[in-house]
């Protein structure tokens, strides 16, 4: 009877161990909000002016950046981000555009408070012509 004990009390805890892990990695995750002006290409996804909320979430080697936008109109989008570094000297949380062909590609969303500065593909100047 004692042996069967042990057995159910080390199930329970190895268990408990699973349960736990979810939520710590949740707790990790970056989030924010931000305001576009106009519109806005991040990269297969066009974003109308307005306010959006985005959340970082980590699945295995890959970051993903989930955006949505503030007032519920609009699709959801869920993008990879091609590479994650770390933000370099006291840098402040932005998003970094570029131009190409004369629309805004963003290239990075920098995020210093989460120690993340995550890149995206942005077409060459090339491609566009």
């Amino acid at each position: 009877m004692r042996s069967f004990r042990k057995y159910v009390y080390a199930a329970t805890l190895g268990l408990s161990m699973f349960a736990v892990q979810p939520t710590l990695a949740a707790a990790q995750d970056a989030h924010g909000s931000f305001t576009l002006a106009h519109e806005v290409h991040w990269q297969k996804v066009v974003l109308r002016p307005g306010s959006y909320i985005f959340t970082v979430k980590s699945f295995g080697p890959s970051d993903f950046l989930m955006l949505r936008r503030t007032d519920g109109t609009g699709a959801q989008a869920m993008l990879m981000a091609e590479g994650v570094e770390t933000p370099q000297g006291n840098q402040v949380s932005r998003i970094v555009l570029v131009s190409r062909g004369g629309q805004s590609y963003v290239s990075t969303l920098q995020l210093p408070d989460h120690d993340i500065a995550l890149r995206f593909v942005v077409p060459a100047e090339m491609a566009l012509k």
